[in-house]
């Protein structure tokens, strides 16, 4: 049952832009950091950008830096994906996660994340 709820998908021609949002859904939980991942048909769950909550780090996937920013809003528990100057490689499903402490796992392993949403199609044409 997804926690997060992303919204800001759809799609879009080679070198356009889009912005994802993903805020916490029912209770309440403490974060420490969020995280988006995306999937494509037959592809493993990969990777794409984290922020910390209280540190102000973020962190990227080589294949996004420069094109892709993520930002966040402490006070709305929220995270953005500003995507910039997309690929039609870039077309995936795209997850949202959260995890609520630190636990000193790699902030790019789906396994640390506490919740997950359940996600957005973006698709880009060529």
């Amino acid at each position: 049952q997804a926690q997060l709820v992303e919204s800001g998908g759809g799609l879009v021609q080679a070198g356009g832009s889009l912005r994802l949002s993903c805020a916490r859904s029912g209770r309440t939980f403490n974060i420490y950091a969020m995280g988006w991942f995306r999937q494509a048909p037959g592809k493993e769950r990969e990777f794409v950008a984290a922020a910390t909550w209280s540190g102000g780090g973020t962190y990227y996937a080589d294949s996004v830096k420069g094109r892709f920013t993520i930002s966040r809003d402490n006070a709305k528990s929220t995270v953005y994906l500003q995507m910039d100057s997309l690929k039609p490689e870039d077309t995936a499903v795209y997850y949202c996660a959260a995890d609520r402490a630190y636990s000193g796992g790699a902030v790019n392993a789906p396994d640390r994340y506490d919740y997950w949403g359940q996600g957005t199609q973006v698709t880009v044409s060529s």
